[in-house]
């Protein structure tokens, strides 16, 4: 979910000693360990075929031809079939609808792209921080235990199942509100929490509400009760933003689907730039540098649309961003151009590596319409009066906190009239409104996105798969 940069940028606390380049040392995983594996019935291979059949098949031919040298007056003795073990471990179903604690039953879920650090040695960089650094790694070292690390690898995990049955389905034809209750549905389903019962959200589901954006609309769009019916079409370009939380901790990613060959480069364009970030991030990196790589690479590359050749520039105005405990933007940004920030990458922090390219203007303006809200935790309360504002925002943070939600979430937990309260919360200040960002129409915009953990001896692209 992408961060609207803000007039001024805020300064970053001390940071640590350099941090040498980076390289990867692991693959991608198979769709097997992934529990993705489909077709694969209880007794059948992954070929589909039956062990039991081809075994009798073979006992046939074998007792065939024992019975042509034997006594005729002998019986044939009848040999068992042997069953096959029932495997304790599901499959996943489709769509996805399969809680990921029945198809990990000791909760170890898949490792994110383990990128080790290179260059000084852990001894050598505590030997170059502050106190006050000092007291910040032992806070890292309580905060990023097992715990962590499971949760974040779970909430990975579901999105990856998740977008893996979304990319089947998003063809021309299908509406964004099918699209949208499918991955809703299906982060649901394989945290365990439906969002019903109050406080159930805040346990596991849905990180913020599912962005569903086309052509030059680059985020924040999302399909609401009564709206227009919007359909998916070949000459589309359509970017899927969704995020799961277990516990607060959320995973933030995000691609790109096109059908029409000819916005080829404009997605190659920014999944490069989105790498060429992940490649830069890592403990004590300068935010500053990072942008400037993003932009290099992105604006390397151009698109024909029309006969007419088409430069991929970097989107001006919206950012990666750090992620909080069931905040999605922190205070740390990273923009997609280069820029003057002294915010540095710690260890620690969790970020949302995203970048946007478009073949409009680089700008992006607020355009019509809700795509959801965020409590806002700063804001007084003291002078809300209103007892419908007083009884909607009470039911926000029992059942959100600081998650940002959609209209229809509030209304799964059976919230009804609540628009004039909404609107008194939205005007004190207590509760932001988020609409979706647009650039010049006839343009198009795509986007990609992986959330990083910086762990102190590496640093894990949790929601990396074998799709982007």
């Amino acid at each position: 979910m992408g961060s609207k940069t803000p007039n001024d940028h805020r300064r970053g606390p001390n940071d640590f000693a350099g941090l040498a380049p980076i390289a990867a040392v692991n693959t991608d995983k198979s769709p097997t360990a992934s529990g993705l594996l489909e077709g694969v019935l209880e007794g059948q291979d992954e070929d589909g075929d039956d062990d039991d059949d081809d075994k009798n098949g073979l006992d046939l031919i074998l007792s065939g031809q024992a019975d042509a040298s034997a006594p005729t007056n002998k019986k044939k003795r009848k040999r068992n079939k042997k069953k096959k073990p029932a495997t304790s471990a599901q499959q996943q179903t489709s769509p996805p609808r399969v809680a990921l604690a029945a198809l990990f039953p000791d909760q170890r879920y898949p490792e994110g792209e383990i990128v080790e650090y290179a260059g000084l040695a852990r001894d050598d960089r505590l030997q170059r921080t502050t106190g006050e650094e000092l007291h910040h790694l032992s806070i890292v070292a309580h905060n990023m235990d097992d715990e962590f690390l499971t949760d974040y690898r779970k909430a990975a995990e579901v999105h990856r199942q998740v977008r893996h049955y979304a990319q089947k389905i998003a063809k021309p034809g299908i509406s964004m509100e099918r699209l949208a209750h499918e991955i809703d549905e299906g982060v649901r389903a394989l945290t365990g929490h439906q969002g019903i019962e109050t406080g159930d959200a805040l346990k596991a589901g849905l990180g913020f509400p599912t962005g569903l954006c086309l052509n030059n609309v680059a985020a924040h769009w999302t399909p609401n009760a009564g709206g227009k019916e919007v359909f998916l079409q070949y000459d589309d370009v359509l970017k899927v933003d969704f995020g799961v939380h277990v516990n607060g901790r959320i995973v933030d990613s995000a691609f790109t689907l096109s059908f029409n060959p000819v916005y080829d480069n404009l997605l190659a364009a920014v999944k490069a730039a989105t790498n060429t970030g992940l490649k830069e991030a890592g403990i004590d990196a300068r935010i500053s540098h990072i942008s400037e790589q993003i932009q290099e690479v992105m604006e390397s590359y151009e698109i024909e649309l029309n006969g007419k050749t088409i430069p991929v520039k970097a989107v001006r105005n919206i950012t990666g961003h750090d992620i909080l405990r069931y905040k999605i933007h922190g205070g740390k940004q990273v923009p997609f151009i280069k820029n003057h920030s002294t915010q540095r990458m710690a260890e620690g922090d969790v970020f949302a590596i995203e970048t946007f390219g478009t073949t409009g203007k680089g700008v992006l303006r607020d355009d019509v319409g809700v795509y959801g809200y965020g409590r806002n935790e700063h804001a007084s309360t003291a002078g809300l009066h209103h007892a419908s504002a007083k009884g909607l925002l009470n039911k926000i943070d029992e059942n959100f906190g600081t998650l940002v939600f959609a209209r229809r979430y509030l209304e799964r937990t059976g919230v009804k009239n609540y628009h004039l309260g909404m609107r008194t919360l939205v005007a004190s200040g207590i509760v932001e409104q988020y609409g979706p960002l647009v650039d010049v129409p006839g343009s198009y915009v795509a986007q990609f996105e992986h959330t990083v953990l910086l762990r102190r001896n590496c640093k894990e692209v949790i929601s990396r798969g074998d799709d982007y």
